[in-house]
């Protein structure tokens, strides 16, 4: 029985890469040429989160993504300026802005000069500069969960991948991304050393942060509607921080088969469910919503979210 199982596992895993890998190609043919940017400023590490430091810091990446609205405004990229011009609010404040490639950011929301809890936000698939939306609006509402205190940045230091699309099923986007992370992390928590500093990790931002996880100085990793980190425990992910796992009822990743199928070039699948048993996570309350509802004002996995930042408990 187990191996009838694990076979039809194997092939709707399969399934879905077949499907991905012809999807990609006619949905990328479809789409408008690379935006062009100009290069950021060069500016040195973050040591320190005083008000004097921040502040030159989001003025010099406010005059960047000024550049770079102007840029894809003469590019005849009109969605693209409009989405920058947003950004360039003076009450927007990046720690980092990068729009070349796709685009590359960290949004602080809240005063992280007097921060005693600090939340990094990292997204999962489809989050891009121009669908910076609803990472936003989950910042948003978890900074207001977490009162004066508490800070949250929304960290787009990566490509993420298409929610259909071959790299959604392969660690690759993720292992590449995970230096950047780790480094984000590091300069943060240098920056801030008083400060309770907890990674939350969205979808295949789950496998980011579990390919950063060894050595981070973070108070706590949750993951939440994972299709899964590449590892089947706890124990490899080689951490101290206290590993969250939760999930929506109404998830539909709770689908997704959650097996590793060696192939001639690659691993296909992700591994052991981050919710289940054998993984060894502390288990949150992730309420009855779905994949894109974690964040939500008002629902039990953004209080459930809360409390593990402010105090770690769920």
């Amino acid at each position: 029985m187990a191996s009838r199982v694990r076979g039809r596992l194997r092939r709707t895993l399969l399934g879905m890469l077949v499907a991905a890998s012809v999807a990609v190609p006619v949905a990328g043919a479809a789409r408008p040429a690379a935006v062009p940017a100009p290069a950021p400023s060069a500016l040195p590490p973050l040591t320190a989160a005083t008000p004097a430091v921040l502040g030159a810091r989001y003025a010099a990446h406010r005059a960047d993504i000024r550049a770079a609205e102007r840029m894809a405004a003469g590019h005849g990229d009109r969605r693209r300026a409009a989405a920058l011009r947003e950004m360039a609010a003076p009450s927007r404040r990046f720690l980092s802005f990068d729009g070349r490639d796709g685009g590359r950011s960290a949004e602080v929301f809240g005063d992280l000069s007097r921060a005693a809890r600090v939340a990094v936000l990292v997204p999962g698939s489809d989050t891009s500069l121009d669908r910076y939306g609803r990472l936003r609006a989950g910042a948003v509402a978890l900074e207001h969960q977490l009162g004066r205190r508490g800070a949250v940045v929304a960290w787009l230091g990566y490509e993420t991948p298409g929610t259909v699309s071959p790299e959604v099923l392969t660690a690759g986007l993720a292992d590449r991304a995970a230096p950047g992370l780790a480094s984000f992390v590091g300069e943060l928590a240098t920056a801030a050393p008083r400060a309770r500093i907890s990674l939350l990790c969205h979808s295949y931002g789950s496998l980011v942060c579990a390919r950063a996880a060894h050595g981070l100085a973070v108070a706590d990793i949750v993951l939440y509607g994972s299709p899964g980190v590449g590892a089947s425990g706890v124990g490899q992910l080689r951490t101290r921080a206290a590993v969250w796992a939760g999930r929506g009822a109404h998830d539909w990743i709770g689908h997704v088969p959650h097996v590793r199928i060696p192939l001639l070039f690659t691993t296909v699948g992700l591994g052991t469910d981050p919710v289940s048993k054998g993984f060894g996570a502390r288990i949150f309350d992730a309420g009855g919503g779905g994949h894109s509802d974690y964040l939500k004002p008002g629902s039990v996995s953004l209080r459930s979210l809360a409390r593990i930042v402010g105090d770690g408990r769920a």
